[in-house]
């Protein structure tokens, strides 16, 4: 390589030779260091756009003097986003999410052993969970539809042809044979096909969409398949991303290590303490936890998924012994004050035995005196538990020795919340209950990423709901409350919004003018709210209208009746809880859902009925998520801009095409090369204008962080791009080739290339990367161009041009391509 020249004092023009096939003498690059004083960092204008000719100068021109206007030519003034390298950085900035930046570091022989970690977890996952799903070779779930459940009008795909209606099975005679055998009839955009039963068995998937109606946008053509095609392979892609993400966060939890607990006499005492003979599931949920507590040295992160009151809360109590016996502190998260006061008050009822160990309250209804000294009590560790809603995931809230969350019903907290709850799963033990999980939560348990124990069956004392559906009539709602009213229970009247409750209370008054009736819900005052709930909890009033602020957790025995109104605006998973609120004691219950006219509801809303409907038995809680699933809000699962890449294929399918690639996750990697070893035998030197060498403070210095930052990695080179461009304006054009050179070094280094090299029209790579990881890449690249003119052969990427280019279109070229190549690296996993 040459060396640089000193910034020159006479009349030659700079000549700056990017050489790339051996090691740089550039000096240390530091992103934040300022190019300019202070003083003259406001003092300029920014430095516009410059021809790329050199232009020769005497000597250095004072700032002052030096009239930039004139060398801008109208042609160049471009908009200063629409450049190719703002287009990369903008997609660098998007990619480099915050779990990018704290992704663990790890050599590729530790990141193999971790993965296969991994897969040894995802096939018992796999295997525990898999119910009555057929389970084919390789541990894969099958979700291919059984042709015999589907009905005239259904939508179905064809894994070769696409999205297609089904018509129905009929006799016909195939041309090979005179007996005639069942076909499947399919209808397509543009004619009807036919196939065999057994090979219709083999192929078609129930086309499901996650958003409002289960039609699809358009049917697909026999004739055509490429758009078809086009569809499963973006399917595909947003699967990679979100395998590629999980992976991370998991390889994350498996870095952290922490000593196992000590496993003490003393636990086997209070777990003695349980007035009732535990379940079976409920037994194995004990020792699933004790056993990630006792005996691993990595967090836990276990799902329990029991359905209301089956005994999920008693697990959670001896996980908080083992954790705060061993002197750390339990954190115990619910979703509404009301819950929390429920858990505080049965946690302290529990650990009233034990009196070094305090128990917290930490609610909104506090006073602020009140709060701060709790504030302090934790930050010192006086309190051992601490219960409460979101406000303890607040900055304010300093744990002293926190080793424990358990977080009841995540699925009722805001996205940050959840976001906090993740992080502080790399770094503590984490328990999450639920009798409904959120699909996220669902998937993460089918696929093993995450422990989960099922508590399916009931306690023997427990009678199964009677739950009644129908339109709503005033006659049935004073039937039903009257019934109830006089066997001495009590009944929840739900509503979805604060709006009705009033109208409700009017009629309700009069219908039962000698019954103690009250309001609940969240925008209350807290002590009306809490009194409210405690009078009921008491008995003291025997009709409670809320909004789902009842949702989670309220255990009231003596509550055997529930009325939900306008049920079609609840989600699944939200009527399944409201729908537990009674049926607690071993008297019978009952769930009546009212809906309007049925003519106005969605499919989806009926859908949902339907599904409900179904799971009337005891613990089907479980059952009942993976059919919310395929029901409603894909978007909490994959994030929502990737809940139309699910539509392209519909969820049965897009749920196969998960499960493949989660076990093939291994062969889906990227070697990286050291930037170093890269070499780029294109020959380009671009001569920079002499204005701007005088206009930049220390060219010399900015060369070398230059450099500097692309061997570092593309975020620094990134950055490092924006803050000359903020100092100095728009670069010139030569100045320009020379970033371009460095962005395609970089970028080759990811993405396992170590050298290339133009002959002709031919552009070849030299590259360490698998031809499934090439065809990965390829998939996901938007331009036809480029796509088209790549082709694999050994260890080389090779384009044939259609005419050979001068040297600096051909390096904008290969800018291009490569930036196209590198945006496939989020669904690729890079140790």
């Amino acid at each position: 390589m040459a060396s640089l020249p000193p910034v020159p004092q006479a009349s030659k023009p700079l000549l700056l030779q990017l050489g790339s096939s051996s090691p740089s003498i550039w000096s240390l690059f530091t992103v934040n260091r300022p190019f300019l004083s202070k003083k003259k960092r406001n003092v300029l204008p920014p430095y516009p756009l410059l021809t790329t000719m050199a232009v020769h100068t005497q000597g250095r021109l004072p700032i002052s003097s030096l009239n930039t206007h004139n060398l801008v030519p109208k042609r160049e003034k471009m908009e200063l986003e629409t450049d190719a390298i703002s287009i990369l950085n903008e997609r660098i900035r998007r990619d480099h999410s915050k779990r990018e930046a704290t992704r663990p570091v790890m050599d590729s022989q530790e990141a193999d052993m971790y993965i296969q970690l991994v897969k040894e977890q995802q096939q018992r996952g796999l295997q525990k969970l898999k119910g009555d799903r057929e389970c084919k070779e390789g541990g894969v779930f099958s979700y291919k539809v059984d042709p015999y459940t589907l009905r005239s009008g259904d939508y179905v795909v064809h894994k070769k042809v696409g999205v297609g209606r089904f018509v129905g099975i009929k006799f016909d005679v195939p041309k090979s044979s005179t007996e005639p055998i069942e076909y499947v009839f399919i209808e397509y955009a543009d004619g009807m096909a036919k196939l065999p039963v057994n090979q219709a068995a083999r192929m078609l998937y129930r086309y499901n969409l996650p958003n409002e109606t289960k039609k699809p946008r358009t049917l697909s053509k026999l004739s055509d398949t490429t758009a078809w095609e086009r569809r499963k392979t973006k399917g595909k892609i947003a699967i990679q991303k979100m395998v590629v993400d999980l992976m991370e966060l998991y390889l994350h939890r498996l870095k952290q290590k922490r000593p196992p607990y000590p496993r003490s006499p003393a636990i086997a005492e209070f777990a003695a303490q349980f007035p009732y003979e535990p379940t079976p599931d409920q037994k194995q949920a004990f020792i699933d936890v004790e056993k990630d507590l006792t005996e691993r040295e990595t967090p836990m992160d276990r799902l329990i998924c029991g359905d209301v009151g089956f005994g999920k809360t008693e697990v959670a109590l001896r996980a908080i012994f083992c954790v705060v016996s061993a002197g750390k502190q339990a954190m115990v998260l619910a979703p509404t004050i009301v819950l929390a006061k429920q858990h505080f008050d049965v946690i302290s009822e529990r650990f009233s035995k034990y009196p070094t160990i305090k128990v917290g309250l930490l609610s909104r209804f506090q006073g602020k005196a009140e709060k701060e000294e709790y504030l302090n009590m934790i930050k010192q560790g006086d309190l051992d538990i601490i219960v409460g809603t979101h406000s303890l995931l607040g900055n304010r809230v300093v744990y002293n020795n926190l080793g424990l969350l358990v977080v009841d019903e995540e699925q009722r907290f805001g996205v940050k919340q959840k976001e906090k709850i993740a992080s502080f799963k790399t770094s503590v033990d984490v328990l999450t209950l639920s009798a409904t999980p959120i699909p996220r939560t669902l998937y993460l348990a089918l696929t093993g990423f995450r422990d989960a124990s099922l508590i399916s069956t009931p306690p023997p004392e427990r009678v199964p709901i009677k739950t009644r559906l129908s339109a709503f009539g005033k006659e049935k709602v004073i039937a039903a409350i009257q019934y109830e009213v006089d066997r001495g229970g009590q009944v929840f009247y739900v509503l979805p919004r604060i709006k009705g409750l009033e109208e409700v209370m009017d009629f309700l008054k009069q219908s039962f003018p000698d019954v103690d009736i009250a309001i609940a819900h969240g925008k209350q005052y807290s002590k009306q709210l809490e009194e409210t709930m405690e009078k009921f909890a008491q008995g003291e009033i025997k009709i409670l209208i809320c909004t789902n602020i009842v949702e989670s957790g309220l255990d009231i025995q003596n509550a055997n009746t529930i009325i939900i109104q306008d049920v079609q605006q609840f989600g699944l998973a939200q009527l399944y809880q409201l729908r537990g609120r009674v049926g607690r004691a071993d008297r019978e219950a009952y769930a009546y859902l009212f809906y309007p006219d049925k003519s106005l509801l969605s499919d989806q809303a009926l859908e949902r009925l339907a599904a409900l409907e179904d799971c009337r038995e005891l613990g089907q809680g479980f059952q009942l998520a993976e059919r919310d699933m395929g029901i409603r809000g894909f978007g909490t699962i994959f994030g929502e801009q990737q809940t139309g890449d699910v539509g392209n294929v519909g969820i049965d399918l897009f749920f196969e095409m998960l499960f493949e690639s989660l076990s093939k996750v291994e062969e889906n990697r990227v070697f990286s090369v050291p930037y170093q070893s890269v070499q780029i035998d294109i020959n380009i030197n671009p001569h920079l204008p002499s204005e701007y060498i005088n206009y930049l403070e220390n060219p010399m210095e900015i060369i070398n962080e230059a450099e500097k930052a692309a061997e570092k990695d593309i975020w620094s080179l990134m950055q490092f791009t924006e803050n000359l461009r903020r100092q100095y304006g728009k670069e010139p054009y030569s100045m320009g080739i020379l970033l371009k050179k460095l962005y395609v070094r970089r970028m080759a280094a990811d993405l396992g290339i170590c050298r290339i090299y133009a002959s002709g029209k031919m552009v070849g790579m030299k590259t360490n990367m698998s031809k499934r990881v090439f065809k990965l890449m390829t998939d996901s690249m938007i331009s036809d161009v480029h796509r088209n003119s790549l082709i694999f052969e050994g260890d080389q990427i090779r384009a044939e041009l259609l005419l050979e280019l001068p040297r600096e279109q051909l390096l904008n070229w290969i800018f291009q391509c490569l930036a196209e190549l590198h945006s496939s690296l989020p669904a690729l996993i890079k140790y």
